[in-house]
């Protein structure tokens, strides 16, 4: 049984959801005001969900919602906004102040008992065991290349031993798997974090572009060449310079890069003057760059020069033990102040969490975070404020001729796996963890599912 704080200046509406409330098996307190109201809690009352009028007498909902935040042990306590006459103005406002929901009246018994067990099932659901959300790091900024799982600290560990060097490095893994990431931290812990970080992203340049944009290029040497320019290499001099997507370089510019990886000097372009250049180079792909020298579509011997450390960042699917902490960690850096009370996540958004394939990776579960906690209208996130996922691998694989991202690029039997993978998390995280129902959204025997399970080493999703 609840207290159900009521505040509205309509007697009749006020007394009536009081009796529908009351048939529900809760306790309603009244107010007829804004007012009313912040003078009861004042003397200690303790609701646990409030229903607040938009017109009232005196201050209007807005003002007494905005009120109420402020008043000791009410931050958290979920507001419905009730208004006879919604505009966007209104709804917006409400929201803004963290409103759980807005209704229009006339509120059916149904709609009343639905929201209020949606209300007190968020209030009183007690977070799980906290995640580990990287408690011993040092708080920063700065890019940190996060992760508890064996699998990122043996990437940690490589990374740290590359630093010690000026050798060139090769990173790879999936997209949204962190590589600019690692490439800034392995930048900040070298002998070189006193020089310059230059970034570039080979597939974002037009092929013609390119050669000007990592060299430069002199007065006149092309149409629109109006004055001299330094190129990429001469701007990241002394420090460490990233060529993000080098597997989408043109063949071309793969020869250029390599006589320059064997020189140390660049020559811009329409000119004959060579210069210098102290350059650490790290390179980045998603690619299977082995396999696209076997196509002949990337030059062996500049894989040779560029994978003279490698660093294979693994996609978030096989570093399960990141997944919460990460998580914990991006609800923390989104908010807004140290002090202030940030979101949290309920134990079956947790399981929906681990559970779920994360075909776009770190960057993927940044964003879930991001939006969750930006439309959640709780403080506590359950797993009906990550259905989006779904929405999303559903959209995905509508189109009959889409592939899921990642997967184009794979093995046909690696690819299988993966896809087999994400729809098995899939019918797990939709069933709430119950292997009999989710073998039945499959399709399939539940002896069939322990068998696959073990096979993938999902045994214990």
């Amino acid at each position: 049984m609840a207290t159900i704080l009521i505040i509205d200046d309509d007697d009749a509406f006020r007394e009536g959801l009081a009796e529908t409330v009351a048939d529900l098996g809760h306790t309603p307190l009244e107010a007829g005001s804004g007012e009313a109201a912040l003078e009861r809690l004042r003397e200690r009352c303790a609701p646990d969900c409030i229903f607040l009028d938009f017109r009232l007498p005196g201050a209007d909902g807005l003002d007494v919602l905005e009120a109420l935040r402020g008043v000791e042990g009410m931050e958290r306590v979920p507001v419905v906004m009730l208004t006879a006459h919604a505009t966007s103005d209104n709804t917006i406002g409400a929201m803004r102040l963290g409103a759980f929901e807005h209704l229009t009246k006339p509120v059916g018994r149904d709609e009343i008992a639905a929201l209020l067990e949606r209300m007190l099932a968020t209030h009183s659901d007690a977070p799980a065991a906290a995640a580990p959300a990287f408690a011993d790091e040092a708080p920063s900024r700065e890019p940190q290349l996060l992760g508890i799982s064996e699998a990122m600290r043996d990437v940690q560990k490589r990374l740290g031993r590359a630093a010690r060097t000026h050798s060139t490095v090769l990173i790879t893994g999936e997209t949204g798997t962190g590589k600019e990431v690692a490439a800034h931290v392995l930048h900040r812990s070298s002998a070189r974090a006193g020089g310059p970080f230059v970034a570039v992203n080979c597939a974002a340049i037009p092929a013609d572009l390119l050669e000007s944009e990592l060299f430069g290029h002199g007065k006149g040497a092309f149409t629109g060449a109006h004055a001299e320019r330094r190129g990429r290499f001469e701007e990241a001099h002394g420090g460490t310079l990233f060529l993000d997507e080098v597997g989408d370089m043109p063949l071309a510019m793969q020869a250029k890069l390599l006589r320059v990886l064997q020189e140390r000097q660049v020559t811009p372009l329409g000119t004959n003057r060579p210069v210098a250049v102290d350059v650490r180079v790290v390179a980045a792909t998603h690619r299977d760059l082995p396999s696209m020298v076997a196509a002949g579509t990337f030059r062996q011997d500049l894989l040779y020069r560029l994978d003279v450390i490698p660093l294979h960042l693994p996609p978030l699917r096989e570093r399960v033990a990141d997944i919460l902490p990460l998580a914990e960690h991006f609800l923390s850096m989104l908010a807004p102040s140290a002090d202030a009370a940030r979101k949290r996540l309920s134990a079956d958004a947790q399981r929906l969490l681990v559970t779920f394939a994360w075909p776009g990776n770190v960057r993927e579960l940044a964003n879930a975070m991001e939006r969750a906690s930006a439309l959640a209208p709780a403080a506590l996130l359950t797993r009906d404020d990550f259905a989006f996922l779904f929405d999303t691998a559903t959209k995905t694989s509508g189109d009959g001729d889409a592939i899921p991202v990642g997967l184009a690029e794979l093995p046909l039997n690696d690819a299988l796996a993966q896809l087999e993978r994400a729809l098995i998390a899939r019918a797990l995280a939709l069933s709430d963890g119950n292997r009999a129902e989710a073998a039945r959204r499959l399709g399939i025997s539940r002896q069939s599912l322990y068998t696959r399970l073990a096979n993938l080493g999902m045994s214990d999703a």
